[in-house]
């Protein structure tokens, strides 16, 4: 095809649509600020929940429990950011699920890690209360790990999608 140019249709920068105008104008969505909020916080539950490990080992009980507490708190924090980025890139950013290639790979890469973080705190909030009844022990807490793997492996896949999905 002589002259064929493949290119994104921009109406600005920033602002993608159509060639055909199938697509409304819609802003991508950046790292700062939200995206990067729920960085930290994943991290941050990371740590939190290696230092509720260490104390569970060590048999301080409440130390755990409080440090539990804190991690179940910061991945519900994480679930309001998302909400509340969702709304904003649906009201402010035109940003959609019908927003061509773009919308839909944004909206199914965060919604598909949001439902896993929904998953993994629901687990380590079930841990948190079989923790405050006396279920685990320093040597036996088994399903304290397996839910502590599953979380820590929810922050490396969200690593990998803050930098594909709001850096690329």
């Amino acid at each position: 095809m002589a002259g064929f140019q493949g290119r994104l249709a921009s109406a600005a920068p920033g602002i993608t649509a159509s060639p055909a105008g199938t697509t409304e104008p819609f802003t991508t969505m950046g790292p700062w600020p939200i995206p990067t909020i729920n960085t930290a916080l994943l991290l941050s539950s990371g740590v939190t929940l290696t230092i509720a490990h260490h104390a569970l080992i060590a048999g301080h009980r409440a130390k755990t429990v409080m440090w539990m507490w804190i991690t179940v708190i910061l991945g519900a924090t994480f679930l309001g950011f998302q909400a509340y980025e969702y709304a904003h890139a649906y009201s402010e950013l035109n940003l959609k699920l019908s927003s061509g290639i773009y919308g839909s790979t944004f909206f199914m890469l965060t919604g598909f890690h949001g439902f896993h973080v929904f998953v993994g705190m629901t687990m380590l909030l079930v841990i948190t209360l079989r923790i405050m009844k006396g279920h685990f022990t320093p040597t036996h807490h088994f399903g304290f790990e397996g839910a502590a793997w599953y979380w820590h492996f929810v922050d490396v896949v969200w690593l990998g999608l803050y930098i594909v999905v709001y850096w690329m």
